[in-house]
């Protein structure tokens, strides 16, 4: 009885410490807002895209409240992202272009990894700068999906299908692909690929047939991608500062708005378990076993 209750105590002190770690995480999720912004001077802002992009709202929403801000002078999107699902990478594409239309500023800085649809989004800036050792390029598409079909019939398991036509089920895992799906498949891939290269040609100014040479999947560093115009500087987050602040013609130093972290540690620590590596990720469909994907895969 004693042993019980002992088991019994250490669970409500783990439930406990949960709730207050939860408590402590949910204070700092709704209390986001914006850092480093002060009355008066000309502003630029930094607009972070991390981790696979799986979702445009948050980006797009911040594209363009900057972009309506008047005291905002130029906007940095600083990319550290492998890529991710098509839609959402056209999205924030497409905002930026459209702040840059309304007269803003956009210049990219690439961090540790912009690839596939990190360079997407980044080729409709005005100006990109990487690292030299920045992964990026990957200019390709990738739709993959399992068979199971193998493993069902060890455990003995079946599935019946009711299809309103013959390619309602494509990409079934529990059965292989016919060549005709497959042909089926290969066309979606080459349109978005299309897609894609005129992206990074119109943003580039460079023409398809030079973009089509190297948009073949593979990766460059920022010193390659910049020999073969794909990045126009090599720098740092802080060079990168100081070229949004010439285009923007801003004299003297400017003053840094981004967005304030709006997640606590825990759920930081939470996300790089369950998030970009796990499997969130699979569930979304991207980086997973199926899903339409400007994403770079790596082991």
């Amino acid at each position: 009885m004693k042993k019980q209750n002992i088991v019994t105590g250490f669970i409500l002190l783990g439930v406990l410490v949960l709730l207050f770690f939860l408590f402590v995480a949910g204070i700092n999720y709704f209390s986001g807002g914006m850092e480093g912004v002060a009355a008066g001077g000309d502003k630029i802002a930094i607009v972070s895209v991390r981790g696979t992009i799986l979702d445009a709202e948050d980006t797009v929403e911040q594209l363009k409240k900057y972009g309506e801000d008047a005291t905002i002078k130029g906007i940095i999107l600083r990319v550290d992202s492998p890529g991710g699902a098509v839609g959402p990478s056209q999205e924030i594409y497409t905002q930026v272009l459209k702040t840059r239309m309304s007269g803003k500023k956009v210049v990219a800085s690439l961090g540790s990894v912009a690839a596939s649809g990190g360079y997407y989004v980044a080729a409709a800036t005005d100006r990109i700068i990487a690292n030299p050792g920045t992964l990026t390029g990957s200019i390709g598409v990738i739709f993959q999906f399992a068979n199971l079909e193998e493993l069902m019939k060890k455990i003995g398991l079946k599935t019946v299908v009711i299809k309103s036509g013959q390619y309602k089920d494509v990409g079934s895992p529990m059965r292989p692909l016919r060549e005709d799906e497959r042909r089926l498949l290969q066309g979606v891939i080459d349109d978005v690929y299309e897609q894609f290269v005129q992206a990074v040609a119109k943003g580039r100014k460079l023409p398809i047939e030079k973009v089509k040479e190297v948009a073949d999947g593979r990766i460059f560093t920022g010193r390659q991608a910049k020999e073969l115009g794909l990045v126009d500087k090599l720098g740092s987050l802080q060079d990168a500062v100081e070229e949004t602040a010439r285009l923007a013609g801003i004299s003297g130093k400017p003053r840094i708005v981004r967005e304030r972290e709006d997640r606590s540690w825990i759920f930081r620590l939470l996300g790089g378990v369950l998030g970009n590596e796990g499997w969130v990720r699979d569930v979304a469909g991207v980086g997973g076993t199926s899903g339409l994907q400007y994403l770079w895969r790596f082991p």
